[in-house]
């Protein structure tokens, strides 16, 4: 060292705290890397996403490299720094160049490289991996010897190298990447990527039409009075049943009757004998699983019943599907926005019958709903009696007044979501 010059040991020490910026910024750039985003390209045979990608395969040898790398540079530069300081300041000089030398290693090798990978990983990642590659190779031997001791220590705690987190995404974390892809996705993409992920959590009942909305034909109703209920019927398939919706016989779709028309054989007995045997769905079965359950029976729609077999409502293919896409304009069921009729003064008169998911997704309001599916349901269970009109009560903050009650239910409800103060109630 005493026949090389200051000057060129300042050189080297540039050098040094250089070679170190690169091992802590490959470090960071290897690690924040996207690695779904990682696999996409490898796919593409993209050349720098498959040396990272081998690399990261084995995250102990890449690591043990980079630590080594960087530990070596920095001890040299801490041993150049101190010759420099003996020769300009002396013995009092040396303390002064560690301090000196921590502040540049810190801003220089360490939080500007380190900062500026984890906002451009690939394009540190890829080109550091030709280097890191070629490192691994020349120096593997001692890579080895270094990450056999480390195993060791390792498995005397207990922990196997082997042991890895999984890169594998639930439906919640699935969800957060798709709500905070912003301009990657259109708004109208991301609401059905994560109406799809909402299936799971959606039961047949949320989405139902219930039991009192159902509309059926009576066949032991007289026969004129059947085939005016079909010609003027909304819907394409039609219930039957005898005398209540309890006797359900199944279902006729409208194309069928027509064709009967056609050959003048549409009598009682020949629209019986078209009718389809009914799906019944159990209550409490996610709209996931009941989507499967459709494509594997060829059927549109069903029953769904509770544990007693009593029927509780409605629920077609098209109803899941609206769940992913939106309402389709050819629905014949009110949609919330018929059901919500903002106010003059601010409020809002909502159905009773409106199911509290769908008022709080039309609207963002935050009703509980763990509970009764409709507003009505949920008033109910939160007084524990049928009230009278014109009363007043707070549900999770929201002021609601009660505006019409009639038959044992509450028809009308006043919101004013303007006075929500997050109180919960």
């Amino acid at each position: 060292m005493d026949n090389i010059s200051t000057d060129m040991l300042f050189v080297v020490l540039g050098i040094l705290i250089f070679i170190s910026a690169y091992f802590s910024g490959s470090e960071t750039g290897m690690m924040s890397i996207n690695r779904y985003r990682l696999k996409h390209l490898e796919k593409q045979n993209h050349r720098g996403a498959k040396r990272v990608s081998k690399l990261l395969a084995k995250p102990d040898k890449l690591i043990g490299l980079i630590l080594i790398g960087n530990n070596l540079v920095n001890i040299f530069a801490t041993l150049i720094t101190g010759i420099i300081a003996q020769r300009l300041y002396g013995d009092a000089g040396v303390f002064y160049s560690g301090l000196l030398l921590t502040l540049v290693i810190l801003i220089f090798a360490e939080i500007t490289p380190k900062t500026l990978a984890a906002l451009y990983p690939e394009k540190v990642a890829f080109p550091s991996s030709l280097i890191l590659t070629l490192l691994l190779k020349l120096l593997y031997p001692f890579v080895i010897a270094v990450n056999w001791i480390t195993n060791g220590i390792l498995a005397i705690l207990g922990i196997s190298s082997e042991q890895r987190e999984q890169h594998s995404l639930s439906s919640e974390e699935l969800r957060t990447v798709v709500n905070e892809s912003g301009a990657l996705l259109k708004a109208q993409d991301q609401d059905m990527l994560v109406g799809i992920l909402d299936l799971e959590n959606v039961t047949v009942e949320d989405i139902m039409i219930p039991r009192n909305e159902l509309v059926g034909i009576d066949i032991n109703n007289e026969w004129k009075r059947i085939q005016k209920q079909l010609t003027q019927s909304n819907h394409t398939r039609v219930l039957l049943y005898r005398d209540n919706i309890d006797d359900v016989v199944g279902y006729v779709h409208v194309r069928d009757a027509l064709r009967l028309v056609s050959k003048e054989q549409f009598t009682k007995a020949t629209l019986l004998r078209a009718v389809r045997e009914i799906y019944f769905i159990p209550e409490g079965t996610p709209l996931n699983v009941q989507l499967l359950k459709f494509q594997h029976a060829k059927e549109r729609l069903g029953l769904v019943v509770d544990e007693y077999g009593d029927i509780q409502g409605l629920v077609t293919l098209e109803d899941i599907l609206e769940e992913i896409v939106g309402d389709f304009t050819t629905t014949m069921t009110p949609t919330t926005s018929d059901e919500v009729n903002i106010q003059p003064d601010g409020s809002y008169l909502v159905d009773g019958s409106a199911t509290v998911r769908d008022v709080n997704k039309e609207m963002t309001w935050n009703f509980p709903t763990d509970g009764p599916k409709t507003i009505n349901g949920l008033i109910l269970e939160y007084l524990e009696d049928i009230p009278e009109a014109n009363l007043s009560v707070r549900i999770s903050g929201y002021p609601l007044e009660i505006i019409e009650v009639k038959d044992n239910m509450i028809k009308t409800v006043r919101i004013l979501p303007d006075f929500y103060d997050g109180i919960k109630t």
